[in-house]
């Protein structure tokens, strides 16, 4: 044992140099990189750069050529048909037809529809556009002036075209009009109390889709004039239905609404007017 102390160092010394010469000749590998911007870096390859073709490329929404034209409306986020329908004066069945709406229940923010028939007149500042002519030039003519309009009764039952609108309810009015808290008159009952037709007319829209209306009812009476049944507890006409003035289409309720009312609108070329100055007088 004692005779083999001597050769020890000379053993340490050969491993040592064997364990450097394999890290010298042994292939360097990089650090890691940590990239701290937060993105994701997708892996490099070698294939050819990816190129977008026209197909890609979002197209327009439909109608967004006739952005800002009279006669057309953008839809707005929380838009729907009837909504439209209404503030235009038209129903939602018309509007869907005129713009080729295979879905009526899909409109998209940004989208344009036309709210007037294909052909009608739109005046608008005092310039009446009309349909394109058969050489294919769309044709405007100044409108004749207007006459100063007459100071309107407070029965306004002549400026109603004739229909002779009769009140939809008997109950008390308990809210009058204001363009910009209550577009309508407010009428108060009992539960189930009828409903009537203001004028003859056809149903538009008979549902509950339309925000803080609850069960509506909506009926046209002819080019200029739309009327609105809001709050029943039950309708009892549907849509395309005609009706006569003074027919039971409802029954008052409370739907959407915090106490048992009639909602009544009368909506000239998709305006809120004052159906008080419609009615005849109790």
């Amino acid at each position: 044992m004692t005779s083999l102390l001597p050769f020890r160092p000379l053993v340490v010394t050969t491993l040592a140099v064997a364990l450097l010469s394999a890290c010298t000749s042994s292939v360097r590998v990089p650090a890691p990189v940590e990239d701290r911007s937060g993105m994701v870096r997708a892996p490099q390859t070698t294939s050819a750069p990816v190129t977008t073709t026209s197909a890609e490329v979002a197209k327009p929404l439909p109608g967004s050529e006739n952005a800002g034209k009279p006669g057309y409306h953008t839809v707005q986020r929380g838009d729907t048909l009837t909504r439209i329908g209404l503030d235009n004066g038209q129903g939602w069945r018309d509007l869907a037809r005129w713009n080729n709406l295979t879905n009526p229940n899909v409109i998209e923010v940004g989208q344009v529809l036309r709210v007037t028939p294909p052909g009608a007149s739109v005046e608008t500042s005092g310039v009446v556009v009309r349909p394109i002519s058969p050489s294919g030039n769309a044709s405007a003519t100044a409108a004749p002036p207007k006459p100063e309009p007459a100071a309107a009764p407070p029965n306004n039952a002549l400026n109603d075209e004739g229909l002779g609108f009769i009140w939809p309810a008997n109950g008390v009015l308990i809210a009058g009009f204001d363009e910009a808290k209550n577009k309508g008159l407010d009428i108060g009952g009992k539960a189930g109390d009828p409903v009537m037709a203001a004028a003859d007319g056809q149903v538009v829209y008979a549902g509950s889709g339309l925000r803080g209306y609850g069960n509506l009812i909506i009926l046209k009476h002819n080019n200029t004039f739309l009327t609105a049944y809001a709050h029943n507890q039950a309708l009892l006409v549907k849509e395309d239905q005609k009706v006569r003035k003074g027919q039971k289409i409802a029954e008052m309720g409370k739907s959407d609404t915090d106490r048992v009312k009639l909602h009544f609108e009368v909506r000239r070329q998709g305006k809120p007017v004052d159906p008080a100055k419609l009615l005849p007088a109790r």
